[in-house]
């Protein structure tokens, strides 16, 4: 199975962190691997055969303490303790304190970001769509962790859809530049195309780290759209899920 280790100097040694990629699993079309080969699909939700997404599950748990805090993401904020997890609860982030517990969050498109403070202790993770980072789901997820003890905390922005694909319109550009007009930056006019904008997501990202502390950001490099290793919604609309993930130790 391939997978992303993150370049993250600043997690402890005793952090586990990984991001899954497209190849490596037994779903087929349009789930598979775009190359003939089995996807690793990990969505439930995607109108992939369960049968394929729970062997998925299995093969990525055979990398990890123990099976992933599933959630049930709703674009909105919420964040929970991953090791009270039950039944796949609606939330966009979820933290942790204990040892073996994995923090996941799904993605095809939207923003990963997974989080660690320096002395280990507390780690997190937050699915960050537009509406999620709008609604101050990266501000949230730092509070908690904050709540647990966590200091001198720092990030890990997993694949997303790069600046030069993610195409959106005034409510988007209105949603972040109203209420934060440092977010404004983050987005430039499409030529010959009256509003619309490219968004940069791991810049808006960046922002709202900077404004809840986190000064310490690191990934941001990936485009899911343009690579064809990663699922995306964007470019496929029918498409699978991969995950992001992180556990202490």
């Amino acid at each position: 199975m391939d997978v992303i280790i993150p370049d993250w100097a600043d997690a402890p040694a005793n952090i586990g962190a990984l991001s899954t990629l497209r190849r490596g699993g037994v779903s087929r079309g349009p789930y598979d691997d775009g190359a003939g080969g089995g996807g690793l699909n990990l969505g439930i939700h995607v109108g992939d055969r369960p049968d394929d997404v729970l062997q998925n599950r299995a093969l990525l748990q055979a990398l990890l303490p123990a099976a992933p805090a599933w959630l049930s993401q709703i674009h909105g904020a919420t964040v929970v303790d991953a090791a009270s997890v039950m039944n796949a609860p609606e939330a966009d982030a979820s933290i942790t304190t204990q040892r073996g517990v994995v923090c996941a969050i799904l993605t095809a498109d939207c923003l990963p970001v997974l989080f660690c403070d320096a002395s280990g202790r507390v780690v997190g993770a937050a699915h960050a769509g537009w509406r999620g980072l709008a609604n101050g789901v990266l501000a949230n997820t730092v509070a908690r962790m904050q709540d647990e003890g966590a200091d001198d905390i720092s990030a890990w922005l997993g694949p997303a859809i790069g600046p030069q694909r993610f195409e959106v319109g005034e409510d988007v550009l209105s949603a972040f530049a109203v209420p934060n007009a440092a977010s404004e930056e983050a987005f430039k006019s499409v030529a010959g195309r009256p509003g619309k904008y490219l968004a940069d997501i791991y810049r808006l990202a960046r922002i709202m780290l900077a404004q809840a502390g986190v000064k310490r950001v690191h990934g941001g490099g990936f485009c899911t759209v343009d690579e064809r290793r990663f699922y995306s919604y964007r470019r496929d609309r029918v498409t699978g899920r991969m995950a992001s993930l992180i556990w202490i130790k």
